[in-house]
C-alpha cells in the first residue's frame, strides 16, 4: 500500500471485539436472544426452536452487521453461528448453533457462498449427521458481478442473504419439513440478484489499515462485501447513473417484464447515509415502473454491511405466490420485524447430542526414536511459527487486501495464537498428538478457509509420522508432504491455482530431493524453504483460479498469493528454531 492510513474504531482490545459485541447484543435484546454452547458463538432465539420444527441456522463472518445474528428470532433464524471478522465460523461454532436449534426435524444451514463458509458448514453438516441431526445447506449466490450467467453456482452471496434467510425462516415457521424448507430457500436464491458499488475501503479492527486502495473520486462497481474487487473501477458518477448501471446489469441477468412483481432491498455497506440510499431507491422505483414491474415491498437501510465501507447494493427478489406468502409471514428479530400475529410457539425439548470419545494413548515403546526432532523440539518449532506469523501478520493481510478480503494475516494470527496458548507449556505428547492438537485448535479458533485447510493439513501430517517418536529426515519430508496432502484433500487446489499449494507442493519436492541426496535435517528444511519461496514467487505470475481472488482474472497477475507467502513464513520459522537448537 502506498499510504499507511490508520483508521479509528470505538473498540477495546481487538481480540475481544466478537465476545463483547455478542455480550452487547444480548444485553440490548434480552427478550429475544441468548447464547448457547461451549464456544459462546451460537446466538439463539429465545422464542424460536421448538419440537417438530426445522431449525434454521445462519452464519458467517462478523463485520456485516446486522447480518447474521440480527436475523435471529421468531419466524426467521433459530440460531446464528458468529465468526471472526470477515471469517466463517468454525464447524464447532456451527454445530453449537445446530444443537441449540434442533427440534428433531433436522436443520437447514444458510450462508454466503464463500470457500471458507462452504468448507466449515460442510464439516458441521457431517458432524451433525454423526450425532443424529439431519442437515441440508443452501449457499446464497446472488452477486451478479462475481461470475457470469451459466455459472451461478460460483457466485458469492451478498445482500441476497437477507431474502433467502427470510424465506427459509418463514417456511420453517409455517411447518414445512426439511426438504420443503430447502426447496423454498433454493427457489428464493434462484430468484434473487444483487449488484453493489463501493466508494471507500474498510479496515480490519486488528490492523487499523484500509484493506484496499481506491481514489477519492473513484468507485468500484461489483465489489464484494469483503472488499473483493468488482467488475470495473471508474470515476464516481451521480446517484442516478450508478443506480442505472447496477439495475441494468442485474436485469440483464434476470429479465423482468411487465406484470412481474419483486421485493427490493437497497442496502448500505456501513458508511452510506439513508439520504443517499433513498435517492438510489427513487431511481430503482422509476426504472421498475417504466418496465411495468411492481414492487411488493421495499427495505432501505443497512442489512448486510462491510464494516465502515461506503457504498450500496441493490437486490431484487422476483416473487411468485409462495415466495410472496413466505416473505409476508410474520417474524420478530432484533433487525427485522414483519408485523402480524405469531402463533403460540410450542415446547422445545433439549436433545442429548453427546458422543463418547475414547482417550486413546499411544504405546511409545512401539515408536521409532531415531532422528533429531524430538517432540519437545517440535513444540519449540511450532511456537516459533506462532511468533513469526504474529510478526508478519500485517504484511500478510496487506498482500490479501490486494486480491482478497485483507484478513489472511489476521486469521492466521488468530489460529496460531490459539496454538501458542495450548502448547505454551511442555506437553507429554508425541509429534503426532501435538499435530492433531494443533489441527483441532486451529479449526476451533479460526473458521474461515484457513481453519479447515490447516486442520486437515496437521491431521494428515501427524498421521503420516504416527509410527515415530522422533523425526528423521525422511519423516520430516513425510510430515511436510502430509501438510500438502491434507490441504489438497480439503480444498482441492492444484499447482497453478494461485493458492498456498503453489508453495507447499514445491516445498515437498525439494525436501524429498534433499533427503534422498543425503542432506541433514537442516538441509532438508532449507530445501523446503527454497521450494516454498520459488512457489510463492511463481504465484505472482499467474491468474487466480480458486477462492475470492478467482473473480479478478488478469487483475490478479503480479500479486503474490498470501497463502503461499504464509507458507514460507511457516517453514522458515521451523528452520530458524532448528538452527537455534543445533
Amino acid at each position: 500500500m502506498t499510504e499507511d492510513i490508520r483508521t479509528k474504531k470505538l473498540i477495546n482490545a481487538p481480540d475481544d471485539i466478537i465476545s463483547q459485541a455478542i455480550e452487547g447484543m444480548l444485553s440490548a435484546h434480552p427478550d429475544l436472544l441468548t447464547v448457547e454452547g461451549a464456544t459462546r458463538r451460537a446466538v439463539v432465539a429465545k422464542d424460536g426452536p421448538r419440537d417438530g420444527k426445522v431449525g434454521i441456522i445462519i452464519g458467517g463472518g462478523s463485520g456485516h452487521e446486522p447480518a447474521f445474528a440480527g436475523y435471529v428470532g421468531r419466524g426467521l433464524a433459530d440460531a446464528a453461528a458468529v465468526g471472526n471478522v470477515f471469517a466463517s465460523p468454525s464447524p464447532e461454532q456451527i454445530v453449537d448453533a445446530a444443537r441449540a436449534a434442533d427440534g428433531g426435524a433436522g436443520v437447514l444451514f444458510a450462508y454466503g457462498n464463500y470457500t471458507g463458509d462452504v468448507m466449515n458448514f460442510d464439516m458441521a453438516a457431517e458432524e451433525c449427521e454423526s450425532i443424529g441431526i439431519p442437515a441440508l445447506s443452501i449457499p446464497v449466490t446472488d452477486d451478479v458481478a462475481s461470475a457470469p450467467k451459466g455459472r451461478e453456482n460460483e457466485r458469492r452471496g451478498i445482500a441476497g442473504d437477507f431474502f433467502v434467510f427470510k424465506i427459509a425462516g418463514a417456511a420453517a415457521e409455517v411447518g414445512y419439513d426439511l426438504d420443503a424448507c430447502f426447496g423454498a430457500a433454493k427457489r428464493a436464491n434462484q430468484n434473487c440478484r444483487s449488484m453493489g458499488v463501493a466508494l471507500t475501503a474498510c479496515s480490519l479492527p486488528q490492523t487499523g489499515k484500509l484493506n484496499f486502495e481506491i481514489g477519492h473520486d473513484e468507485m468500484e462497481v461489483g465489489m464484494g462485501v469483503h472488499g473483493e474487487p468488482g467488475m470495473r473501477r471508474g470515476k464516481l458518477e451521480t446517484a442516478d447513473e450508478v443506480t442505472n448501471e447496477l439495475v441494468e446489469l442485474t436485469l440483464a441477468d434476470m429479465p423482468l417484464t411487465s406484470g412481474d412483481e419483486v421485493a427490493v432491498l437497497v442496502n448500505g455497506l456501513g458508511a452510506t447515509s439513508l439520504l443517499e440510499l433513498y435517492i438510489i431507491h427513487r431511481q430503482v422505483a422509476k426504472i421498475l415502473s417504466d418496465r411495468g414491474v411492481g414492487i411488493h415491498y421495499s427495505w432501505v437501510g443497512e442489512y448486510c454491511t462491510s464494516l465502515e465501507m461506503a457504498g450500496a447494493s441493490v437486490t431484487f427478489l422476483k416473487l411468485d405466490d409462495e415466495l410472496k406468502r413466505l416473505l409476508d409471514t410474520p417474524c420478530r428479530t432484533a433487525s427485522l420485524t414483519v408485523a402480524g400475529a405469531l402463533e403460540t410457539k410450542g415446547v422445545h425439548t433439549k436433545r442429548n447430542h453427546d458422543t463418547a470419545q475414547a482417550d486413546v494413548r499411544v504405546d511409545r515403546s512401539t515408536l521409532a526414536t531415531d532422528g533429531s526432532i524430538t517432540p519437545e523440539l517440535f513444540r519449540t518449532m511450532m511456537l516459533r511459527v506462532a511468533d513469526q506469523i504474529r510478526e508478519n501478520r500485517d504484511w500478510l493481510s496487506e498482500l490479501d487486501g490486494v486480491i482478497g478480503d485483507g484478513d489472511h494475516g489476521v486469521t492466521m494470527d488468530i489460529g496460531w495464537s490459539a496454538v501458542r496458548k495450548v502448547i505454551s507449556e511442555p506437553l507429554d505428547n508425541t509429534i503426532t498428538e501435538t499435530s492433531h492438537l494443533i489441527a483441532k485448535t486451529f479449526l476451533d479458533a479460526v473458521g474461515a478457509s484457513s481453519g479447515p485447510l490447516y486442520a486437515s493439513a496437521f491431521q494428515y501430517a501427524g498421521t503420516a509420522v504416527s509410527d515415530r517418536l522422533n523425526l528423521d529426515t525422511k519423516a520430516l519430508a513425510a510430515w511436510i508432504e502430509g501438510i500438502c496432502i491434507g490441504i489438497q484433500s480439503r480444498g482441492g487446489a492444484q499447482i497453478g491455482d494461485k493458492t498456498m499449494i503453489d508453495a507447499w507442493a514445491p516445498a515437498v519436492t525439494k525436501a524429498q530431493e534433499a533427503q534422498i541426496a543425503g542432506a541433514d535435517m537442516l538441509g532438508c528444511l532449507d530445501a523446503a524453504c527454497a521450494g516454498a519461496r520459488d512457489g510463492r514467487d511463481y504465484s505472482a505470475t499467474i491468474e487466480s483460479r480458486r477462492g475470492r481472488s478467482a473473480k479478478l482474472g488478469e487483475r490478479s497477475i503480479g500479486h503474490v498469493d498470501p497463502g503461499a507467502a504464509s507458507t514460507v513464513v511457516v517453514l522458515e520459522a521451523m528452520k530458524s528454531a532448528l538452527q537455534v537448537s543445533s
